[in-house]
Parts: C-alpha cells; sequence; structure tokens
C-alpha cells in the first residue's frame, strides 16, 4: 500500500543515490526494464506503477489527478525508505515528478523530464484527450494500441524496436477502461507549472527526442528558452521513446547529470 492505494513497485540496484524511474501513459515498470538494469549498476533504482497502471490500482476515481499520483509516489518513497532521489518522468511520468517536486521538495534532489513537459495541454490537446476517452467508452481501446505505441517511435526505428512497440500495444490492451479515461481527465485537467519549475532549488534536466512526434523540436526549444535554469540534452535518432531507442546515449546522459549533483 502506497496511502490508500495499492501499488506495485520495483526497488532494485546498488548505491546511496537514488533514482525513481516514473512510466508514461499506459505504460508500467515493464518499460524500464532494460535501462533500470543498466542504472542499477550504480545506483539505487526505483520504479513505480502508477495509479490506473500495470498492477496499481486507483481507487475507482473518475480522474486520476497528477497530484494524486505524485502523492502515491511519495507515500511509495516512505514504503521504501527513500528519503531523496532524483525523479525521472517519462512523458505523463514526467507531469508527476514535477508534481512531485513542487507538492514533495523535501523528497527531490534532482528532476528530470524525459520527453515531457511543464506545459499545462492546449485546448487542442485536451479535446484529443476527451476523444480518445470517447473511443476507450465506445469499446474501441484497441485503436490506441494499434496507434500510440508506434507513433512513439522515429519512423527510422519502428523495425529495429518493433518488439518493444508489441509490448506496449499489449499493455494498452490490459489496462482498464476506467483507468484509461480516469488517467486521461487528470492529465487534461492539470496545471501549468512552468512558474513552478523555475523557481525549483534543485538541479533540472530536460531530455528531448531529436524525431519525437509528441513533442516537436520547435516545441521542445520553446520549453528550453521557458526553463533558462534547466539543463538540456537532445537525443539524436530518437522520438518519444529515446530510453529504448537510444538507451546508449540516454543512459550517458542521465548518469552525467547524476554525477553533477552528488
Amino acid at each position: 500500500m502506497a496511502g490508500d492505494t495499492p501499488v506495485r513497485y520495483a526497488d532494485a540496484g546498488r548505491g546511496e543515490q537514488v533514482v525513481l524511474l516514473l512510466h508514461g501513459y499506459l505504460e508500467s515498470i515493464e518499460v524500464w526494464e532494460q535501462f533500470a538494469g543498466a542504472l542499477g549498476r550504480q545506483y539505487r533504482v526505483i520504479c513505480v506503477d502508477l495509479p490506473g497502471h500495470g498492477f496499481s490500482d486507483w481507487g475507482g476515481r473518475r480522474v486520476i489527478g497528477i497530484d494524486y499520483m505524485a502523492d502515491t509516489v511519495a507515500a511509495v518513497l516512505d514504503a521504501a525508505g527513500v528519503e531523496r532521489c532524483t525523479a525521472v518522468g517519462h512523458s505523463m511520468g514526467g507531469y508527476v515528478a514535477l508534481a512531485l517536486a513542487v507538492n514533495h521538495p523535501r523528497r527531490v534532489e534532482g528532476l528530470v523530464l524525459f520527453h515531457s513537459s511543464p506545459n499545462a495541454d492546449s485546448p487542442e490537446k485536451a479535446a484529443n484527450r476527451l476523444r480518445e476517452i470517447e473511443l476507450v467508452e465506445a469499446g474501441k481501446k484497441e485503436m490506441l494500441a494499434r496507434v500510440n505505441p508506434g507513433k512513439g517511435f522515429a519512423t527510422a526505428n519502428l523495425r529495429r524496436c518493433a518488439e518493444a512497440i508489441g509490448e506496449l500495444a499489449e499493455q494498452v490492451m490490459m489496462t482498464d477502461d476506467e483507468a484509461i479515461a480516469g488517467v486521461l481527465r487528470g492529465m487534461a485537467e492539470r496545471p501549468d507549472r512552468n512558474e513552478a519549475m523555475r523557481r525549483l532549488s534543485v538541479p533540472e534536466l530536460m531530455i528531448f527526442g531529436r524525431d519525437d512526434n509528441y513533442i516537436p523540436v520547435p516545441a521542445a526549444e520553446a520549453m528550453a528558452q521557458a526553463q533558462p535554469q534547466a539543463q538540456v540534452a537532445w537525443l539524436d535518432g530518437a522520438g518519444h521513446m529515446g530510453f529504448i531507442e537510444q538507451p546508449d546515449q540516454s543512459l550517458a546522459i542521465l548518469t552525467d547529470f547524476l554525477t553533477s549533483i552528488r
């Protein structure tokens, strides 16, 4: 249990520094398996199934809010006996990592937004989430499974990463329909946290992919410009799943950041 929510998490690796890995929308801790294994050679690594994903519950909430997810993660850190960590969030997990840093500042000693954003949803993005809810409620979740996983990868990597794409599609189908709708509502309702991120007093890193279909280069550059205090790193030959598409490059960037905040 993490607070009042049954949560699955993995706690492995070694070292005094703790790295918290938070997955994205319709993912689970399995998405980090190889990357976490590599990190675990130097660091203690904690991966969490966020509420409504994997084997974690969500308490039947109609809206699975980002702040609720962050509070749940803080409770996981309590259960694991972790006082402070570097929070690394992929996509939706980045929203949660940032909320954790803002709402539980004593728990976070470093923040990494991995293919993520401090921005609130644009009206267009929020409308897209509502359309996904309509698909799920109409019993057409398989459409998300067909489209979303592949869109996360650069076109040049689709064949090489076919197995990972297939595993992500399976994860979509395994996720409860009500949970998907709740998470979508939570993301659509989250606040803009640009100012809050600028006010954080911890080292920050933003990692972007040059071929990201969800965060195009101009959008990423605008985010970086809005957060001058944050370090910025670019992954060549990667879309929205850089830790799978370019694991060695991703690991080197993250390890350098972790070394800098010791």
